[in-house]
């Protein structure tokens, strides 16, 4: 019998030697690609583990702070995917068959957002303003699933706030990627945004109740706070990191200890 075992993908220092019988990278991708990492932040290659340096991260807000994004962004995500079937059907009067059907069209169009927002924030190489943009969407669209008693403008309602959802994990998950730097503050703030969109799961799960249809303003309303939330912080984000991109630029205390580093909006 034929037993297959399935491998990952190396760290890019790695990804060239041969893993399995395959290699994912050349050497000279895998030198280009850590020579970037090098150049933008210093940190591509693996640190021994210390407690006091992977403890240490949780006294930086910003660690806090995209997680806190990601819970507030996992809540709505959750949410619609938890119980848009039931909003199609009991809320807006689909049968069983319709409702299951047309969960999926929103799903494609979020696909299509996540790709436009990943090609604009490396284009120009900004981040946050797609976080936002997911906000302000959300808060346009998750109103009129709600508050609207027409089915055509509460579905487009639908369209709106799961792109915006959904597109807004990538685009947090790459803001954060881009503004922290260590291996091990890293990893502390890999397992806090787990955390906290795990948090996030448990309250989308929850807010949405059979006897708040067909309009579930309950659940709306708990989404609508916090999608609202998510353009808060981020904005608050952005301060820190423009107030510390100026001081480092007049020549003040290097961002993360690192000359040259400079924070992604």
């Amino acid at each position: 019998m034929l037993t297959v075992t399935p491998s990952i993908v190396d760290f890019p220092e790695l990804a060239h030697k041969a893993g399995m019988g395959k290699k994912f990278l050349t050497q000279q991708e895998s030198e280009f690609i850590v020579a970037r990492i090098e150049e933008d932040r210093h940190d591509a290659i693996p640190e021994e583990f210390n407690t006091r340096k992977y403890l240490a991260g949780a006294l930086d807000l910003k660690v806090w702070g995209f997680a806190l994004i990601f819970m507030l962004t996992t809540t709505i995500t959750y949410a619609i995917a938890y119980f848009l079937p039931i909003i199609l059907k009991d809320g807006m009067g689909f049968s069983p068959a319709a409702a299951n059907c047309l969960i999926a069209p929103p799903y494609v169009f979020a696909a299509f957002v996540m790709i436009v927002f990943a090609y604009a924030g490396d284009k120009y190489h900004i981040r946050s303003p797609w976080v936002i943009a997911n906000g302000v969407i959300a808060l346009i669209g998750l109103p009129m699933i709600s508050f609207s008693n027409n089915v055509g403008v509460r579905y487009f309602g639908v369209f709106l706030a799961t792109s915006a959802a959904n597109a807004n994990v990538p685009c947090v998950l790459t803001w954060q990627a881009n503004n922290i730097r260590g291996q091990w503050k890293r990893a502390l703030c890999s397992a806090t945004l787990v955390g906290a969109g795990g948090i996030g799961g448990i309250i989308g799960g929850t807010v949405f109740r059979t006897q708040d249809a067909p309009h579930y303003i309950p659940g709306i309303t708990a989404c609508m706070i916090a999608a609202g939330l998510i353009i808060v912080v981020a904005l608050l984000m952005d301060l820190k990191f423009w107030r510390a991109n100026k001081r480092a630029n007049a020549g003040g205390k290097p961002i993360e200890g690192l000359e040259g580093f400079r924070y992604t909006l």
